[in-house]
């Protein structure tokens, strides 16, 4: 009887152990990957007027994703934004302005901002979804899926993908493309 029971504790043990150890395994890849798609990919302290003017035609993309030389670029060319007069006043213009330059991505790089920079080398791209590595991340996404698809129409309209892009994550995990649903790579 004696045997039984120190058999069946040494097995309780033997399986409590390979538990634990399953367990730190499985918390480990999940906190692994949790750290990577939960992590905002620039700084989301957005000054409230750059939403409300940047933000109410179109995506406010974060200051990182462009260098300071095509913020620049764009804020000198708000008569012609994109086709549309953009203009604002010397004040906001300014206080906007502030905000890009100091958070460009090759003024506070980050590790995104880098991946975004590679590849353009001197350019001042204003399209930042013509820079080569939002191209790249894209690629394999068949064209009906963006430019055919009337709830999107570009790639420059992140949110309508980007669950979490408001909140600075465009992990792939986030993903839900309108008419389509969840995209997987």
């Amino acid at each position: 009887m004696n045997k039984i029971r120190f058999g069946l504790g040494v097995t309780g043990l033997v399986l409590l152990f390979i538990g634990v150890i399953y367990a730190d395994g499985y918390r480990e890849k999940h906190e692994d990957h949790n750290r990577y798609e939960g992590r905002q990919t620039a700084s989301m302290i957005t000054p409230p007027l750059y939403t409300k003017e940047c933000g109410s035609c179109h995506f406010a993309y974060q200051a990182s994703w462009l260098p300071a030389r095509s913020w620049k670029k764009m804020m000198n060319g708000l008569s012609d934004h994109f086709g549309d007069n953009a203009e604002l006043s010397t004040e906001d213009k300014a206080s906007i302005s502030e905000y890009l330059l100091t958070e460009a991505a090759d003024v506070k790089v980050h590790r995104k901002s880098r991946k975004l920079m590679s590849g353009i080398g001197d350019a001042a791209p204003l399209r930042i979804s013509t820079l080569p590595y939002i191209e790249r991340k894209h690629d394999e996404i068949p064209a009906r899926l963006i430019k055919g698809n009337v709830k999107v129409g570009s790639l420059a309209n992140c949110a309508a993908c980007h669950t979490q892009a408001a909140n600075g994550n465009f992990g792939e995990h986030g993903v839900r493309i309108p008419n389509y649903g969840r995209w997987e790579d």
